[in-house]
């Protein structure tokens, strides 16, 4: 199964009732693995979870650590980008020239890097050799 259909057919399973909008993700790991996870809404907003943290969540349970590749799909007029956070969990576990790709259900893609998502993304060094 590809990437792209392995974010889209989890995106099917996403417990939206409150937006309405569901959002599928895939990660591929180290080992070729394909991890998925679907955003999981919460009355207690922001309490939920999106698919992003989902896929990683899946693949750490796995036992995997990298990220080499990633794709989210939603149904929506361009491809949504990952939020905030979600762009740094990524970083976590991807190098900067991972390929991210975004897409619609309709068939839009968005091919793009964790770097170009997270530019000046915060890291381990950054806490490093403080006084």
């Amino acid at each position: 199964m590809s990437l792209i259909d392995a974010a889209r057919e989890v995106r099917e399973t996403a417990y939206a009732p409150y937006s309405g909008f569901k959002v599928g993700a895939a990660v591929r790991g180290a080992s070729g693995a394909i991890h998925r996870g679907c955003n999981v809404e919460n009355v207690a907003y922001p309490e939920g979870t999106c698919a992003e943290a989902g896929a990683i969540a899946a693949m750490v349970a796995a036992g995997e650590t990298e990220i080499i590749e990633v794709c989210v799909i939603a149904d929506a007029p361009r491809p949504v980008p990952p939020c905030g956070g979600c762009r740094q969990k990524l970083a976590e576990f991807a190098r900067g020239d991972t390929p991210v790709l975004l897409a619609t259900v309709s068939g839009e893609t968005l091919a793009t890097t964790v770097a170009e998502l997270l530019p000046g993304r915060f890291e381990v060094a950054h806490m490093q050799g403080g006084a």
